[in-house]
């Protein structure tokens, strides 16, 4: 299949949590590891999170450093890469602030019924099926490929990251650990439960490991035989 590099960063707590219980987003991070985060967006072609990320933390998805954004600018490319949302049943909230005009327009990748529920207006987001009810994401990354995405970075959520896991579509993984466990009060997960072919037969290799504070950052990447 023609796909792009996929890349699955997260940043988790020790017991693998993206967030707590409370209202207010839990930062599981630190500037430094921000500013990471920024150097690999300003690396790619695309950023692509779940509708449940959109709906709960509201993200831009653009690079924030002006050096990066004039960087790619001067190298023929757009300020920021294209965005992209992948949302089964098409309900986003057409005032969130991943369609505000900024940048090439968003991609909603949803299916066929999502397609004719989703109340982003024409030109502020491209709505394109790929699937009945939910998204075959081969098709929506061989759709990608086709516009010349080589590079995709998935930021999340949990829901995801299962989906681009468990169909083996992953190549690289960034994990971002803070120094602490939430146990009771954790929400959503790096992972749900699913069949991964990332098992103890098949393991991802690491690549990296490094200290960023008091953040452990760890680097996997598919290992040769299971291209």
């Amino acid at each position: 299949m023609n796909r792009p590099y996929v890349i699955v960063s997260a940043a988790m707590s020790i017991d693998g949590f993206l967030d707590d219980d409370a209202e207010e987003r839990l930062a599981l991070s630190n500037a430094a590891d921000f500013d990471r985060v920024d150097a690999v967006r300003a690396g790619v072609d695309a950023i692509a999170v779940g509708a449940g990320t959109v709906r709960a933390d509201d993200p831009r998805l653009l690079v924030r450093s002006a050096e990066r954004r004039a960087a790619r600018v001067a190298a023929g490319r757009s300020a920021s890469p294209l965005r992209v949302v992948f949302s089964p049943s098409g309900r986003l909230d057409p005032a969130a602030q991943l369609f505000d005009g900024e940048g090439p327009v968003p991609i909603v990748y949803t299916g066929e019924a999502g397609a004719r529920a989703c109340p982003v207006e024409a030109g502020r987001a491209e709505v394109v099926p790929v699937g009945e009810d939910g998204v075959d994401l081969p098709r929506a990354l061989s759709d990608l490929a086709g516009r010349g995405v080589e590079r995709l970075l998935v930021e999340g959520g949990g829901v995801v990251h299962t989906a681009f896991l468990s169909a083996d579509l992953v190549d690289e993984v960034h994990l971002a650990v803070a120094p602490f466990l939430l146990g009771e009060r954790g929400g959503a997960r790096f992972v749900r439960p699913a069949a991964f072919p990332q098992s103890p037969r098949r393991p991802l290799r690491l690549v990296e490991t490094r200290a960023i504070g008091q953040i452990a950052l760890m680097t996997y990447r598919r290992s040769s035989d299971s291209s």
